[in-house]
């Protein structure tokens, strides 16, 4: 019984193959742009999502304060307020797990014939454990070198590949701002930070030596920042409590008085980043099934014209003993077919979309199996829903009057 209602179907969409193939055409644009909105946004959230994890877990960020000279007011991270010492201090905080004192700039970088501009680092060994980054080869300088300011450097996976090639960079010397630093080890992978900037560009090298050699700073032991990772993410309110307090004693600040730094969750704004990206990819899912109303719609109509053109044919099956919930599920199956297939064609139609979007403009595109299930759901939903109307009114249909129907 099922089968030959649905060989019906096929037979009747089949002798109408251009109002069929138009029917669907509204199925097909609004599945193809649910696909290629899906896969775009959940390609922009795992990036998003990466640059998160790649940052390391339950971080703060401190900031030096800003400057007021004649009643202007620099921004933030203009004053030497923070200092190596303070890091140490923040450091024995009950919940805290690392802190890195961290100074940083832009450098002309040296090896051979090869030159690279990069972003150098200068900071403690605590500096790898909180940013969560592994070396690949060779080894992190740790205390001995910090305190001898040694003159050495663990560089990224961007530096070695411009200025080494495929040459092994343990033990080479390269040259920044014309000071020589011995290779001791290459950083993994990490890739683009939450504000674009290439990670693996990057040389780390002992805060000691970066302060004394290589920038210079005329107000000693400051830093440029200071990160703190706390134990877990529960315990990141009290963390931040203690160590705002903690500075503001340090820093011997009046109860009235404004800090002189600022203390950022880092992992607070990953988060409502990572949010922001998930509740955009579902508005732009959103608006794209705007257009699967529409081919419902589509579908209705049609099925509502191909019930007024078979009022005879319905009619006849009637007179010969076809039941009113047959001539229902043959129209229904009609409209489920008409949905299904639109969904098939369309979904192939967003896949193709979504792939050109990454060739053409280089992001990353996911296509999840849910998002295909949810597809054919809701084609199969709309086709039911939208479908059920007409099939309805051919099942009401009283036999008499249908036959007499011109």
């Amino acid at each position: 019984m099922w089968w030959l209602m649905l060989r019906e179907a096929l037979l009747a969409l089949k002798a109408n193959r251009l109002r069929s193939f138009l029917t669907m055409l509204g199925m097909i644009i609004g599945v193809g742009a649910v696909i290629a909105m899906l896969a775009i946004g959940q390609g922009v959230q795992t990036r998003v999502n990466d640059s998160i994890k790649s940052m390391g877990s339950n971080l703060f960020i401190i900031l030096p304060g800003a400057t007021s000279a004649n009643g202007v007011r620099s921004g933030y991270g203009s004053a030497p307020s923070l200092t190596v010492n303070d890091a140490s201090a923040l450091r024995e905080i009950t919940g805290v797990a690392s802190a890195a004192p961290v100074v940083q700039s832009s450098s002309q970088v040296i090896y051979g014939a090869q030159n690279w501009n990069t972003y150098v680092v200068g900071s403690n060994a605590d500096y790898f454990t909180l940013r969560d980054w592994t070396v690949t080869s060779g080894y992190a300088f740790d205390q001995p070198e910090i305190q001898s300011a040694a003159q050495v450097a663990v560089i990224g996976k961007k530096v070695a590949s411009n200025l080494f090639g495929n040459e092994d960079p343990i033990g080479e010397t390269l040259r920044i701002r014309n000071l020589p630093f011995q290779v001791i080890g290459v950083l993994g992978s990490k890739g683009q930070s939450l504000d674009g900037r290439d990670q693996d560009d990057t040389i780390v090298i002992p805060i000691t030596t970066a302060q004394r050699k290589l920038f210079g700073n005329r107000f000693r032991n400051s830093v440029r920042m200071i990160m703190v990772q706390a134990t877990s993410e529960e315990a990141m309110p009290r963390v931040e409590r203690d160590l705002r307090i903690n500075l503001r004693q340090r820093h011997r600040l009046s109860n009235d008085a404004e800090d002189d730094f600022t203390l950022q969750n880092l992992t607070a704004l990953a988060n409502t980043a990572a949010e922001t990206t998930a509740i955009l990819s579902l508005l732009l899912g959103a608006i794209a099934g705007i257009s699967l109303l529409v081919g419902g719609i589509g579908i209705m109509n049609i099925m509502l014209v191909s019930v007024t053109e078979r009022t005879r044919e319905i009619g006849i099956r009637m007179a010969i003993g076809a039941r009113p919930n047959a001539i229902r599920l043959q129209f229904l199956l009609e409209a489920v077919v008409i949905s299904l297939v639109g969904c098939i064609i369309g979904v192939a139609v967003g896949i193709g979309i979504a792939l050109s979007v990454a060739l053409i403009f280089d992001l990353l595109v996911i296509v999840t199996l849910s998002s295909l299930l949810l597809a054919f759901g809701v084609a199969g939903a709309i086709g039911i829903f939208f479908g059920y109307y007409p099939a309805n009114r051919a099942a009401k249909l009283r036999p008499i009057e249908a036959l007499r129907f011109q």
